[in-house]
């Protein structure tokens, strides 16, 4: 099952030079950042301007849901993503596939800061906002896999770890320049010309930054692990119905390890972001700042647990980073009610902190667990299957109990992710040692 040959110690590090393993960590990185990056200014469109630009008449409460509304549309489209994506990257190739997954996610990205609002085109713009959203989803759910399996199949054994860390610094990044990119229009122009036209600029540099990617991607070879499984004709015929025929297990405790990392942070970035902004009062310009902050301690977090997972093992860190979660639900929003600068950024930090502890090994972790013929359908669903449960609704499911219960009752649900997380790694074994194929 998993293990269908045991040559890749001595056939995956020695064939490929220092350069060409440099060239894959490179591509990995910058392509995932520039996917995240199109994917987290939505995220903080959403969380700042999409309500009024396209949702006016609603209500604010109804109009915040509106707009995160939306926003779910894409995690909803990320497991068909993963299934479109994942069928032709186990059956053609990793590396045609994460082309496809950029350009889709680039253009559906760039277009919407081309999008009229609802005042110019009545219903049919925020029509147009989810068609564009759910592109977004099934761009973004073919990405991940891709980039992490790029980077573990060429990778020598023992340092699966390591090169899996450079696709998951993606994230950390592309929400820094999200954010970065925000705050500087934020700071720049005043809040008529912020909300008129400042907030489509990041949208519209997606143009720029598609054309890097493919510069970037096109210059990679194939993986050398899925070259040998093309080479002796094992590619299935339908991989997704291989991973729930062979892997069931696999793929649901995979999902739920997920979970956490996709809730605290999408709980502590776009939803405490509309939170601090509109409950608290907090201005937009320090939240921004205060979230460019918190996305260095993400960095260190995901930095530091990928590349030590080869040493102390995936599983261990990832329940470390789990077991932390639990703890910092319930810390995270006191700290926020504080109002005070450094107490928010610490609450935010930590909690991404202790995302980044999860999402690190995860790189390597989810698709250790699958066989090379559906290592990308397994891994991506995994994957984005997590970012439903997690993802999705953490923001839609925020409001609603801020609304209803206080902010406390949104910590105690942050634990209680951190609690399901837990319990499916548990159920996993640590992987490793194992041969990728």
């Amino acid at each position: 099952m998993q293990s269908e040959t045991t040559s890749e110690q001595a056939t995956t590090a020695p064939a490929e030079s220092k350069e060409s393993l440099r060239r894959v960590a490179v591509a990995s990185f910058i392509g995932t950042a520039i996917e995240f990056y199109d994917f987290y200014i939505y995220g903080t469109a959403a969380a700042l301007v999409l309500n009024d630009a396209f949702f006016p008449t609603l209500d604010p409460v109804n109009a915040t849901l509106a707009s995160f509304s939306t926003y779910a549309v894409a995690f909803a489209a990320r497991p068909l993503g993963s299934v479109i994506f994942g069928h032709f990257g186990d059956r053609v190739g990793r590396k045609s596939v994460l082309v496809a997954s950029l350009l889709l996610m680039g253009l559906s990205t760039a277009f919407v800061g081309l999008l009229p609002g609802y005042g110019a085109w009545g219903i049919w713009a925020p029509l147009l906002l989810i068609a564009l959203r759910f592109l977004q989803g099934i761009g973004l759910g073919g990405e991940w896999g891709g980039a992490a399996l790029l980077a573990v199949e060429h990778a020598p054994r023992g340092r699966r770890g390591l090169y899996a860390a450079f696709p998951q610094l993606g994230p950390s990044v592309g929400f820094f320049a999200a954010t970065g990119v925000f705050w500087l229009l934020s700071s720049e122009l005043d809040d008529a010309a912020f909300r008129s036209w400042g907030w489509r600029v990041p949208f519209l540099l997606s143009f720029l930054l598609v054309g890097v990617g493919l510069f970037v991607r096109l210059k990679i070879s194939e993986t050398p692990v899925f070259a040998r499984a093309l080479d002796a004709q094992e590619a299935g015929k339908v991989p997704a119905a291989d991973v729930l025929r062979r892997h069931p297990r696999e793929l649901l405790l995979g999902a739920g390890g997920m979970i956490i990392a996709y809730g605290l942070f999408y709980t502590a970035t776009t939803y405490c972001l509309s939170y601090a902004t509109g409950t608290l009062g907090i201005s937009r310009n320090t939240m921004l700042g205060l979230s460019l902050v918190a996305c260095l301690f993400l960095a260190a977090g995901t930095w530091v647990a990928a590349t030590r997972s080869d040493g102390a093992g995936r599983r261990k860190l990832v329940l470390l980073g789990s077991g932390c979660a639990v703890v910092w639900g319930l810390v995270l929003f006191p700290l926020l009610d504080t109002r005070q600068p450094v107490l928010v950024a610490l609450g935010i930090g930590g909690a991404l902190f202790c995302m980044g502890v999860i999402y690190g090994p995860m790189g390597a972790f989810l698709p250790e667990l699958f066989g090379t013929t559906v290592r990308y359908s397994g891994a991506s669903l995994a994957y984005n299957l997590g970012g439903v449960l997690g993802g999705a609704v953490a923001p839609l499911v925020a409001t609603r109990l801020q609304s209803s219960f206080g902010s406390a009752s949104v910590g105690w649900y942050v634990s209680a992710m951190a609690v399901v997380s837990l319990a499916c790694v548990l159920a996993l074994p640590e992987t490793r040692e194992r041969d990728l194929g």
